[in-house]
C-alpha cells in the first residue's frame, strides 16, 4: 500500500510538470511528501 501511495504521488508530480501554471505548487508539495516518506522508511530500515 505504501508503495502505491509513492507511485501515485510521483505520477501526480509528473502531471504537475505538464500543468505547471495551474497546479504546480500542489504537485511539488506532494513530491516533497513522497520523498520524505521514502526517507523515513529507509531510515527505519524497511526495504522499499
Amino acid at each position: 500500500m505504501f508503495e502505491t501511495i509513492i507511485v501515485l504521488l510521483l505520477v501526480l508530480w509528473a502531471l504537475g510538470l505538464l500543468t505547471a501554471f495551474t497546479m504546480g505548487g500542489l504537485i511539488h508539495i506532494l513530491l516533497l511528501l513522497a520523498v520524505v516518506a521514502i526517507l523515513v522508511r529507509f531510515i527505519q530500515g524497511r526495504p522499499l
